[in-house]
């Protein structure tokens, strides 16, 4: 994989610089987020010591900031609220859901909460059952909340500014730990990258197709943020060991599901199976909603192809913290590559 030197952690960073340095109405706020602490995983480093006048660091409660932000945003700023882990994310959920989701409508369109929570998710770190989950899936569905979430091969930088600055409805920000330090990546050896964006889907999704392995792939990789450099490697794999070709729908807008997008990339690819890997549990996850959509797009058809679905995910278990045991419990790139295996 060909990459810059830009990390997935740099470019958030970066981009949250230019984004304050010209746009005086974006404020930060969160826990620790202050130097020379920086935030618990320094996406904020850097920030207070240019701009302290708009960047507070708050006590510890994701109730009482997000509420906060919310404040802020109805005066007319674009906050942005920081939780120092995705796992924190239902002590604010009723902020997020009965509340930010809800006041375009209660207010009769008067108000516009133009405010963004960002948090990191997932495990692979030894961070143990309430440090390492992925709980985004409980707020899928929520509406007036987009959920989105960037991975390497989708400009995060780029996915911040997008969510801050033109969505006029708040967004909770997904990012991954374990992509923070790894580099963005420019280009994958031997695919060709599209991305779709249009108005009705506003955060773009990334596809990626093998070169010269003809235009219907042996099926289609739905994925998005953490979950994606393993399906790059379980992809890869596939073809070199295999002779599989698996294309990769990289999908940072998860929630609502952009079903243009997921429409456009059925139309052109017509797969006969389609997988979806999610870090989370499958049950009641993104990858059911997913598998969904395509079904409701497929059988709306004149002559509804078959599809064969599989869905991939961690064990239906809290998330150990024995690195042997969170390794056996999340999904590894075998799991991948044997879950399609056993399709053929």
């Amino acid at each position: 994989m060909n990459s810059n030197k830009t990390t997935y952690l740099s470019s958030l960073n970066k981009e949250l610089h230019s984004i304050m340095e010209s746009n005086p109405e974006v404020i930060l706020i969160g826990e620790d987020i202050s130097d020379p602490y920086g935030g618990a995983f320094k996406a904020t480093k850097g920030i207070s010591s240019r701009f302290p006048e708009r960047t507070f660091t708050t006590p510890v409660s994701e109730a009482g900031l997000v509420g906060t932000a919310i404040g802020l945003s109805m005066r007319g700023f674009r906050p942005v609220a920081e939780i120092m882990f995705g796992d924190f994310l239902m002590l604010a959920a009723d902020q997020l859901i009965n509340h930010a989701a809800k006041f375009r409508w209660v207010y009769n369109d008067k108000i516009r909460l133009q405010l963004v929570v960002r948090t990191p998710v997932g495990g692979r770190r030894g961070y143990g059952p309430t440090h390492s989950q992925c709980l985004e899936k409980h707020f899928i569905g929520v509406p007036g909340l987009f959920v989105v979430a960037p991975n390497l091969i989708s400009e995060p930088g780029k996915i911040l500014r997008q969510a801050i600055l033109d969505c006029e409805d708040p967004v909770l920000f997904i990012e991954s730990k374990i992509s923070y330090g790894k580099p963005v990546l420019d280009s994958v050896p031997d695919m060709t990258i599209e991305v779709y964006s249009d108005e009705k889907a506003r955060f773009p999704s990334t596809y990626l197709h093998h070169n010269g392995a003809g235009s219907t792939p042996d099926g289609v990789l739905f994925c998005y943020g953490e979950m994606v450099p393993i399906c790059l490697e379980a992809v890869e794999y596939l073809k070199d060991n295999e002779g599989l070709y698996i294309d990769i729908a990289a999908i940072s807008q998860i929630s609502p599901p952009p079903a243009t997008h997921i429409r456009s990339i059925l139309e052109a690819r017509k797969p006969g199976l389609c997988v979806y890997a999610e870090e989370s549990s499958v049950t009641g996850g993104w990858s059911s909603e997913m598998l969904a959509v395509v079904e409701e797009i497929v059988c709306a058809q004149k002559e509804a192809a078959q599809i064969r679905h599989v869905r991939i995910g961690s064990k239906y278990t809290p998330i150990p913290c024995s690195r042997e045991l969170e390794t056996f419990t999340l999904p590894q790139v075998e799991d991948i590559t044997q879950s399609i295996l056993n399709c053929f």
